[in-house]
């Protein structure tokens, strides 16, 4: 796997995987620092797969489990799948060209495990049950706040199956149609589908299509937030990332966890 686990680095590459080692993620920590970034395209997606993996369990994500990897960007969280936990993945996503994915899988060394394809999450091909596990990171709040999406992608597991998401979220719903006050300079209209972790709950359990389990705050996930926007803003190959990562720094420097942080919401099909 030599994109991922390197046997020499620069220097330099010493410097930023020392930066990015993090007691809370101990898999993560031994991915390459420089594959992370190149391949990034928000928060540190493996940070927060990491942090939502307990919460679905070991008998979820166990070994030649079938799990569905929705809105999967660059694929890193379905290779963390499958490298981590054994399982089949199938690495959906809109933006991302399929054969983009199927190389960086196979150079990773997951291709026997990892399935990319160019998905659209209200057209999705599959057969009921065909999931033990759904699993969205940084992606759901796109399409899943809407009150008929859940019960439409819940078919797709297998009864007893888990679905889980991290999604950007706030910690207290705003009154009316203004943004908290400190974040109004800062406010783009996609964060209006930030949400608590009680309206996530609430959101899932009166659709029916699956009994919540978790749903909760990572604490100080902003300072999370924080360090991966620095140091994609210094070392992204790419400056469409650079600036992304330094307009949202800018706004998570603000707010300094008043708002702005992650929820994980896991649920089981009922």
């Amino acid at each position: 796997m030599p994109d991922i686990t390197p046997p020499t680095m620069r220097p330099s590459d010493e410097d930023l995987t020392q930066r990015l080692t993090h007691t809370r993620y101990p898999r993560s920590n031994s991915y390459d620092a420089r594959w992370v970034i190149e391949n990034q395209m928000g928060p540190n997606a493996l940070w927060l797969l990491e942090w939502l993996a307990p919460a679905l369990g070991l008998d979820t994500l166990r070994p030649g489990a079938r799990v569905l990897d929705l809105g999967c960007g660059r694929a890193m969280t379905s290779v963390f799948l499958a490298r981590e936990y054994d399982t089949q993945v199938t690495a959906a996503d809109l933006w991302i060209d399929p054969d983009d994915n199927a190389r960086r899988i196979a150079e990773a060394g997951f291709a026997d495990r990892v399935l990319p394809m160019r998905v659209e999450a209200h057209d999705l091909p599959f057969a009921e049950g065909s999931f033990d596990a759904i699993v969205s990171i940084d992606a759901y709040q796109y399409f899943g706040t809407n009150d008929l999406y859940l019960p439409t992608l819940a078919r797709l597991l297998k009864p007893g199956g888990r679905i889980g998401v991290v999604v950007p979220a706030l910690r207290q719903e705003p009154e009316g149609t203004e943004p908290p006050a400190h974040l109004k300079p800062y406010w783009e209209p996609d964060f209006w589908c930030f949400h608590t972790a009680d309206w996530w709950r609430r959101h899932w359990t009166r659709s029916g299509a699956v009994e919540v389990e978790t749903s909760d705050w990572l604490d100080d996930g902003w300072r999370d937030w924080l360090l991966w926007c620095d140091v994609v803003a210094e070392e992204s190959p790419e400056e469409f990332h650079r600036t992304m990562a330094r307009r949202v720094g800018e706004t998570v420097r603000v707010d300094e966890g008043r708002a702005l942080g992650f929820v994980r919401l896991v649920g089981r099909r009922t």
